[in-house]
């Protein structure tokens, strides 16, 4: 009898052993395509470590449907057709049930159309703000499978116009990256801008990683202006506010939300930028906004306050709880949970390990749940739009710091004012 009871004890610790073997091999697998490397590369860099550490997180409450979540990355080198090559691997051979990413919206574009749209895969994007993006879905185009965490240029363009205004910029020059995104961004600008009263007395395009920009820098001169707005990404966006200043350009800049970097800083040097002012995405703070900053750097050796850091958390939570709350890997169940997760009605869940274990209870008692993020509470349009405030900022002595905000309400009843 003892023989047998032993042998049953064995047996169930043997079994035991197993079960968690397997729930430790159990994976699921989002994909991700992050601009790594190129101009957009800081971008990319710190987006990514953000949805790892949000499935970090997730991952020690228990993961979602009793399996760990990971990533398969890879980076689009800041190239649309790169990254689509990158997004057409991971869909067809690895079969992942969401892409997050890109980053910039000449990536996040192309892998919608040409991958995730046709494929009805779900795609995230944690900070591509072309208003492209709410056309596609308009016109039908994304299969309702697009979202990002983001507010879009079309509303970005006029808080920076009011800013501009409120900042003495009456007469500005404009270069701006050849892409969807610089192209809508300024597009929104100067409608809002000449509305207000301001002058633009050039606008210049510019291509990507050209070596020198002295002829756009030259022919965005001409007729005086009282600053420059500059649209563009860190690395070209140095150069060209170099050449700007070393052929005698006045020091006086709006920037867009991605100049908002230590790198841009310190490549043109803050003696120049004392009058550097600029616009990004904003936040409501939340619970989440605190764990945030206090836990991301000791996590992925970079400042929360980098492009694109935050908002890619939440973009990786509620993927990772959509998961949960589909109850499957299947896209189209996916799509319909990410609804789910943000919930208006639902129980306000933060970042971290241990609201992460409160909202996965809850769902598993079927019961819902709002996820209120780093960049505060989330609500996604059919479109896959969200709206929110902005963060007017400033240099001083070199670093970044915050002016002032323009609420929802303030951009909306602006936007209609002007039209």
């Amino acid at each position: 009898m003892k023989k047998t009871l032993l042998q049953m004890t064995t047996a169930l610790a043997l079994v035991a052993a197993a079960d968690a073997a397997n729930a430790a091999d159990c994976k699921i697998t989002v994909g991700m395509v992050m601009e790594l490397t190129g101009p957009a590369g800081e971008y990319g860099q710190a987006g990514a470590k953000s949805v790892e550490m949000a499935f970090r997180d997730l991952n020690a409450a228990g993961g979602a449907l009793g399996c760990d979540l990971v990533t398969d990355t890879r980076d689009s080198q800041s190239q649309g057709n790169v990254a689509v090559d990158a997004a057409t691997q991971l869909v067809q051979v690895k079969k992942v049930p969401v892409i997050i990413g890109g980053i910039i919206s000449s990536v996040s574009i192309p892998i919608l159309t040409s991958v995730t749209a046709p494929a009805k895969i779900v795609q995230v994007s944690p900070a591509s703000s072309s208003p492209t993006l709410t056309a596609l879905g308009r016109d039908g185009k994304t299969n309702g499978m697009f979202f990002r965490t983001i507010t879009s240029d079309a509303l970005q363009g006029v808080a920076a116009a009011k800013y501009a205004i409120d900042k003495g910029f009456k007469k500005l020059a404009i270069i701006h990256v050849n892409n969807d995104f610089g192209v809508n961004m300024v597009q929104e600008f100067a409608r809002a801008y000449k509305a207000l009263g301001g002058e633009i007395v050039s606008q210049t395009p510019y291509n990507e990683k050209q070596s020198s920009y002295q002829s756009e820098v030259t022919a965005a001169m001409g007729g005086e202006p009282d600053g420059l707005y500059l649209i563009s990404y860190p690395v070209d966006g140095a150069t060209i506010a170099r050449t700007w200043i070393s052929q005698g350009g006045v020091q006086k800049f709006l920037l867009n939300d991605g100049m908002n970097s230590p790198d841009f800083i310190e490549a043109v040097g803050a003696e120049y930028l004392k009058e550097a002012y600029g616009t990004s995405s904003g936040t409501s703070p939340t619970a989440s906004t605190e764990y945030f900053n206090v836990n991301y750097k000791d996590f992925s050796g970079i400042d929360p306050s980098a492009p694109a850091a935050d908002r890619s958390y939440d973009a990786g939570a509620i993927v990772g709880l959509a998961i949960a709350a589909a109850g499957s890997q299947d896209p189209a169940a996916i799509k319909d949970a990410i609804f789910k997760v943000v919930d208006p009605k639902g129980t306000p869940i933060y970042a971290g390990k241990d609201e992460f274990t409160k909202a996965l209870g809850l769902i598993k008692d079927g019961k819902t749940i709002r996820y209120e993020g780093v960049i505060g509470p989330v609500l996604f349009d059919q479109y896959g739009d969200i709206t929110g405030p902005f963060r007017l900022w400033k240099i001083v002595d070199g670093v970044v710091a915050t002016e002032g905000e323009m609420t929802t309400d303030d951009v909306a009843k602006l936007k209609a004012e002007i039209k």
